[in-house]
């Protein structure tokens, strides 16, 4: 016996999966992600058996719902699924799937549709974060075509800005989780930093890389993935998260010199991988951090480069532009809040079929 849930694969950022309402979705946790597993073809590395795309950008799962949080029109639960293991992690928050949350709430009648724009107000579950997503809406529908282009897509599309609100300490309750703006972990120093994303961030050099190194060549290296593995364990630790081995939070970052005046090189990892551009919410985390002044991002930035917050965070694809509103001084930082621009596109709907065992 097969069932039938009404899904939608959507394009949001630099990231693809399936959008679905959590009301055709076990309610449990350990059901529900029972069910996504099955949907993702979970483990396996090509998912052949399901919807997944065999690379964690790809194997990405949004859940959606009306919200109940005041001042939230639509609650967002973000599920990162395991290709290879039978794991499925909703601890940390994804900005690019969150790019498509305000299209798909429109078009799934959640929220109503206003002219020429709406702005959708979004509670991310995983983080307890409100985040503002508008969406152009000329004549009251959502219009995907545009001429907005963001690196690592390859065509043009329709802007939405997405503006969190209050993405400060988004998981651990702090924006410097271990106290500190440098922790020095394995003999290597580190900025554990947790902002819409707990990170960990390392010089490049400082674990033998310049920074500029494509994801293949930094994928192929199994001992740099072995020292940084070991390295975020103990930072996950030491930010309060306990044992992170079971977790993708935090995320590895190597930061290096930017191409570029205004902005900082970043490689990002996911964590098992080198993310092929940019997380969207990873971006916001290492510009803040290079905003902390003597964090290791900071290190790579001029701070002229870095008037009005504005900031580029380059990366394998090109670079993904953040717009932070500071306050207090450099050493202690607020975010109050934190922009930046992504597109989206609706790929196809229907319905995805579970075998009926996957709910038992």
């Amino acid at each position: 016996m097969l069932r039938r849930i009404p899904c939608v694969m959507m394009r949001g950022g630099t990231s693809r999966g399936p959008y679905l309402l959590a009301s055709d979705l076990p309610s449990d946790p350990p059901r529900r992600d029972a069910v996504l597993l099955r949907i993702m073809g979970s483990p396996h590395p090509l998912q052949v058996d399901g919807i997944g795309g065999s690379n964690p950008l790809t194997s990405k799962v949004a859940i959606v719902s009306r919200s109940r949080e005041p001042g939230a029109d639509v609650d967002y639960l973000f599920a990162q699924v395991s290709v290879n293991e039978a794991l499925v992690d909703t601890k940390p928050n994804c900005g690019n799937m969150l790019s498509g949350i305000g299209p798909f709430a429109i078009e799934a009648g959640l929220v109503k549709a206003g002219d020429p724009e709406t702005t959708v107000r979004i509670f991310n579950v995983n983080t307890r974060t409100l985040i503002e997503a508008v969406v152009q809406t000329p004549g009251g529908a959502v219009e995907y075509e545009g001429e907005t282009r963001i690196d690592g897509v390859a065509e043009a599309a329709a802007p939405i800005r997405l503006t969190f609100l209050d993405a400060m300490g988004a998981v651990t309750g702090k924006l410097l989780p271990t106290g500190n703006v440098v922790d020095v972990i394995d003999g290597v120093e580190v900025s554990c930093v947790d902002m819409a994303m707990p990170v960990a961030i390392m010089a490049a050099e400082a674990l033998g890389k310049t920074g500029k190194e494509t994801p293949a060549e930094l994928d192929a290296d199994r001992e740099l993935f072995a020292r940084m593995e070991a390295i975020r364990r103990k930072a996950g630790a030491l930010m309060g998260m306990g044992d992170v081995s079971k977790l993708v939070v935090p995320k590895p970052v190597l930061a290096s010199r930017p191409r570029e005046a205004g902005g900082i090189a970043s490689r990002y990892f996911t964590p098992h991988t080198c993310h092929r551009s940019h997380a969207a919410t990873g971006a916001l985390a290492v510009g803040t951090a290079a905003a902390l002044t003597g964090s290791v991002a900071s290190r790579y930035v001029d701070p002229a480069g870095f008037a009005g917050g504005a900031l580029r965070i380059e990366h394998p694809a090109g670079a993904i532009p953040v717009s932070l509103e500071l306050s207090g001084p450099p050493d202690r930082r607020e975010v109050k809040r934190a922009s930046l621009v992504r597109t989206a596109r609706r790929i196809f709907e229907g319905s995805v079929l579970v075998p009926e065992s996957a709910f038992a």
